[in-house]
């Protein structure tokens, strides 16, 4: 009998099958391995390439509503003729959030109720963020809070925020009582002189 229990406590299978469950089957604690199979099933990568922001060398540009794409000598190179990108590898939390984004883009319908629904699941307890429908084939993604880093990331630049087809998307960040604006905004939008600051980069087109 102490061989057979000897035997059942040096095979027993419970300690592995949990560390599966926890650091691979269940995605919200997958680690590692984990978070990279699941990344496969939903069809996105830990590597996010982000295009570089690199200001070329030039001059005053006549274009009227065009942002400054130029710098002065010291402050700029030439222009290669090709564009440079980064990559960068996500940490297990960053990869996370990607994975849920993706897997949300993948079995959510993409009307107003259900995309506000999945904005409010994804960034719990952050903050107001909700979906606007322009017409004309346009909506935007606004965020009453600043976005990490690589969560700005993951919304710009990886393609996984679902719109209807052929719909223009766009996101923006305007965090509340930050951004100078006038009463015509809201009190809780804007804030007036010496208190808020002009929205540094607008919308960002992200398809």
């Amino acid at each position: 009998m102490q061989v057979v229990g000897l035997a059942n406590t040096y095979l027993d299978p419970r300690a592995n099958i949990n560390a599966f469950y926890s650091d691979i089957f269940d995605v919200m604690t997958a680690q590692g391995i984990g978070l990279d199979i699941w990344g496969r099933i939903v069809g996105v990568s830990r590597v996010l390439t982000v295009p570089a922001s690199n200001i070329n060398f030039g001059f005053h540009d006549t274009t009227s509503g065009v942002s400054a794409d130029y710098g002065p000598f010291g402050q700029a190179v030439f222009n290669t003729g090709s564009v440079a990108t980064s990559n960068y590898t996500l940490s297990d939390e960053a990869f996370l959030t990607l994975i849920l984004v993706k897997a949300a883009a993948n079995i959510t319908r993409a009307t107003i109720a259900a995309l506000n629904q999945m904005l409010q699941t994804l960034f719990p307890g952050r903050g107001r963020c909700y979906v606007t429908n322009f017409g004309n084939m346009q909506m935007r993604y606004t965020f009453e809070f600043y976005l990490q880093p690589f969560e700005f990331a993951i919304v710009t630049t990886a393609g996984v925020l679902p719109a209807p087809a052929a719909v223009l998307i766009s996101a923006v960040q305007q965090p509340q009582y930050s951004t100078f604006g006038f009463k015509e905004a809201g009190s809780a939008s804007a804030v007036g002189f010496g208190q808020g600051t002009f929205l540094p980069d607008g919308a960002t087109v992200i398809n």
